[in-house]
């Protein structure tokens, strides 16, 4: 791994060697959250633009020189990365706008974007000889952890709030994992999660706390660069609960622009929940991150429910240091998001993932995005993993079944009262 510098401490500047510590700087505990720092120069001599486009592998290990493990580290066999970019003109055009893509990650082997951060844990686990692996999580974290580790026969213990989605549930103890639900918040979830591996020596996946969840994460934006052809989107949309996704976003960017593959560094906002809505006070009101009190983190999204982000200080960086913004919506936007984004795109997102779609709406009335702008929305989970939200959401913009007798009378007596 001669290609990873050190790992930087976000607080305080101090820089490790990858071996010398565990997960993050000891001088200021668990907020001590690092950063990868890379040899460009390095990497640039090994991986181009060219080289990739010769690369019949579609998966994020086609990045593998970007990535802090080594070049012959064993990896998962599930086909992780290359989702699709979908050009979504009708969407488009709804909102005034001429160039919209929606990168769909509900694709991934688990139906979310947490795949990507949790295929990288298991390698980094394995590199260090793990008997167990552990994670806190809403309930996509969990399982993409779980799904990846059954691949590979890799025992791991998952905690996650009692009143997770049952889809999420049912996904964990499908794929066998050894499952803690917790009766209170995704926050005492995570904190009984890091008391745990401390205590019994397990390998912690736990966003942010974990410095190379940023890493797998990253591949998103790699992909979509790639599938633009090397040019740069103008804004990108995504939801925000723990940070670690909008964080990973804007390294890999910043990991293109400085091997030169892109020549502009595009705005990204962040999009938050009303009820979850610590960085986008935090923004507005020109907070520290690090001394802000946790808020509620009530919301029907609950991938995007965190009362005190962990990755916070990457997550306030990202739109900062890129001219973007945090978009503040309530939960009936987020639900109506979730069919109009999949009448316009057929892509089927669940809250946390439409989100993305409804901050770009909020967008365009804040006048945050021009006409002309080349926009990406990411959906970051499957609109199975939350079926009552579905359903809820359908009732909200009044669709709804209609029952028939079988024959052919009844049925055409319905259509016409539908005006079919």
């Amino acid at each position: 791994m001669d290609h990873v510098k050190h790992l930087k401490c976000l607080i305080c500047g101090k820089e490790y060697a990858p071996d010398e510590v565990a997960y993050v700087c000891p001088d200021h505990g668990n907020d001590g959250i690092l950063d990868v720092r890379y040899d460009y120069k390095l990497i640039g001599a090994r991986i181009s633009r060219e080289s990739l486009a010769a690369n019949p592998d579609t998966t994020v290990w086609r990045y593998k020189p970007l990535l802090p493990v080594y070049p012959d580290a064993p990896v998962p066999p599930l086909t992780i990365g290359g989702t699709p970019l979908y050009k979504a003109e009708r969407l488009a055009a709804e909102l005034g706008l001429k160039y919209v893509w929606v990168k769909d990650d509900g694709r991934l082997p688990t139906a979310s974007f947490k795949d990507r951060a949790s295929v990288l844990a298991v390698v980094k686990a394995r590199e260090k000889g793990a008997a167990m692996i552990t994670t806190a999580s809403t309930g996509n974290a969990a399982a993409a952890l779980s799904g990846i580790c059954a691949s590979v026969k890799q025992p791991n213990v998952i905690f996650v709030p009692e009143k997770a989605p049952a889809a999420k549930i049912a996904q964990l103890l499908v794929f066998g994992s050894t499952v803690m639900l917790v009766k209170g918040t995704y926050d005492d979830a995570f904190e009984l999660c890091l008391q745990a591996a401390a205590a019994y020596g397990w390998y912690n996946r736990n966003t942010a706390y974990n410095p190379y969840m940023t890493e797998g994460k990253k591949t998103a934006v790699y992909e979509i660069c790639e599938q633009l052809h090397w040019h740069a989107p103008d804004a990108i949309f995504v939801s925000v609960g723990d940070g670690c996704i909008i964080g990973g976003l804007h390294k890999g960017l910043k990991d293109l622009l400085a091997l030169g593959w892109i020549e502009h560094m595009p705005r990204i906002y962040g999009v938050q929940a009303a009820g979850s809505a610590f960085m986008y006070e935090a923004w507005r009101d020109g907070e520290d991150v690090l001394t802000k009190a946790p808020v509620s983190g009530v919301t029907v999204a609950d991938s995007i429910s965190a009362g005190l982000p962990r990755d916070r200080i990457k997550a306030m960086a990202a739109v900062t240091e890129t001219g973007g913004a945090y978009i503040c919506v309530s939960d009936d936007e987020i639900l109506a998001s979730i069919p109009a984004l999949a009448r316009a795109t057929g892509v089927f997102g669940e809250p946390a993932g439409a989100a993305a779609h409804t901050g770009l709406v909020k967008a365009v009335d804040l006048g945050l995005v021009s006409p002309e702008d080349r926009i990406v929305i990411l959906n970051t989970g499957n609109g199975l993993k939350d079926v009552a939200g579905a359903m809820k959401s359908v009732e909200m913009v009044g669709t709804k079944a209609n029952r028939v007798e079988p024959d052919l009378a009844d049925l055409q007596r319905v259509m016409a009262e539908l005006g079919r």
